[in-house]
């Protein structure tokens, strides 16, 4: 398990219902407890009582993961294939999908989370990546 230091940008997975499978952009305020826990920052989610406040929370070491690299494509080379595992970015968070059409320059991602398949725009959309062992691991078991 990496260890994450005070101001690391690094994403969350929620493990709350309704929200599995789901990244949040977050840093790191504070290592707790040895660093089995991690007081983080959200980028994008806001406090409920006050929407104008970031959202704080304290999360378990085992739902952080640093940030994926960028993957720099082309226009040209930025495309999809049929069950390609992805991340769609919505509702202020990366989800992990599966390809399952593209209709004009949008492609269609089914989440078996909910059931859902959407269409998104290539901007809202990058390869799913998981964090193993200290290493960036690309659908088809390729390291990064």
């Amino acid at each position: 398990m990496a260890m994450f230091f005070k101001g690391d940008k690094v994403e969350v997975c929620s493990k709350e219902e309704g929200f599995l499978g789901s990244y949040y952009q977050a840093k790191i305020l504070s290592p707790l407890n040895n660093n089995t826990l991690y007081r983080v920052q959200y980028k994008n989610l806001v406090e409920e009582e006050d929407q104008t406040r970031p959202l704080v929370e304290i999360v378990s070491a085992d739902e952080v993961r640093p940030v994926p690299p960028p993957v720099t494509f082309t226009k040209a080379t930025q495309v999809f294939h049929y069950l390609d595992s992805v991340d769609a970015f919505d509702n202020d968070g990366w989800w992990v999908g599966k390809i399952t059409g593209r209709q004009g320059s949008k492609y269609w991602v089914y989440f078996e989370t909910t059931r859902d398949e959407i269409a998104y725009p290539v901007s809202r959309l990058r390869h799913h990546l998981e964090w193993r062992d200290g290493h960036w691991i690309l659908a088809n078991n390729t390291f990064f």
